[in-house]
């Protein structure tokens, strides 16, 4: 099975092409860019590395969240569309479990972290069982604190990783001083060949059209807009 990776959750733009266990190529930049301009051309442009056609493919592979809102619409909506002109089987992944998965031969608990500003994160908890990344706490938006109280709980060796960690190293160490906070630079970004195998051994979405990005928290503009609105009485989307 040949399966393409798709992440732009975030600042990376992270694509990647397997086939079953073989890497076929990838591309990734770590740069502030609009996904929107860069993405199809990055994608055209390892297809013709490779000299594959689109259409060989089988499975496309999307980071579905949390992080960026305008990145993950991007993103998702590329794959979605993609998957349905081609036909191919769509496969949604963690954003945050795309980085996690990048922490192999780790013991314990992974803990990737978006900054979600205001001392509030991004983030889950992962742990390796026989080769496989299984999650021990859901993705979830979260005061820093409240993460924190909830993985001193757990009472084993926690792994922090993602490139917003070391904005929060004091608050980390403080409530858990035994804890490591990752050094390897490529580990704290997301790859397009780890995205695309972690959806190979997932199952694909059932409806393509009605998939969407998990965003864990509603924009600003529309929590703003129920503090004086009766929630379920009028969408803020179709008021929009």
């Amino acid at each position: 099975m040949i399966t393409l990776g798709i992440d732009t959750a975030n600042q990376t733009l992270a694509i990647g092409i397997v086939e079953d266990d073989v890497v076929l190529g990838q591309i990734q930049t770590n740069i502030k860019r609009n996904h929107s301009i860069t993405l199809m051309p990055a994608i055209d442009q390892l297809f013709a590395d490779l000299q594959l056609k689109p259409t060989a493919i089988d499975r496309i592979v999307v980071s579905d969240g949390p992080g960026s809102y305008t990145g993950l619409r991007i993103g998702v909506t590329t794959a979605k569309t993609l998957a349905y002109t081609m036909k191919k089987e769509l496969v949604g992944i963690s954003s945050l479990k795309t980085v996690a998965a990048n922490c192999v031969n780790i013991e314990g608990v992974i803990v990737p972290l978006f900054d979600a500003r205001r001392k509030n994160v991004y983030a889950g908890a992962y742990q390796w069982k026989e080769n496989r990344l299984e999650t021990l706490i859901e993705d979830k938006h979260s005061s820093l604190d409240d993460l924190l109280t909830e993985l001193k709980t757990l009472e084993q060796s926690i792994y922090f990783v993602g490139s917003d960690c070391q904005k929060f190293e004091t608050e980390l160490k403080a409530t858990l001083p035994e804890a490591t906070i990752n050094l390897i630079p490529q580990w704290n970004i997301p790859n397009g060949t780890v995205l695309a195998n972690l959806g190979a051994q997932a199952d694909p979405v059932s409806d393509v059209q009605a998939f969407l990005p998990r965003y864990l928290k509603k924009v600003e503009a529309e929590e703003k807009w129920l503090e004086t609105h009766t929630p379920g009485a009028e969408s803020y989307v179709e008021k929009i």
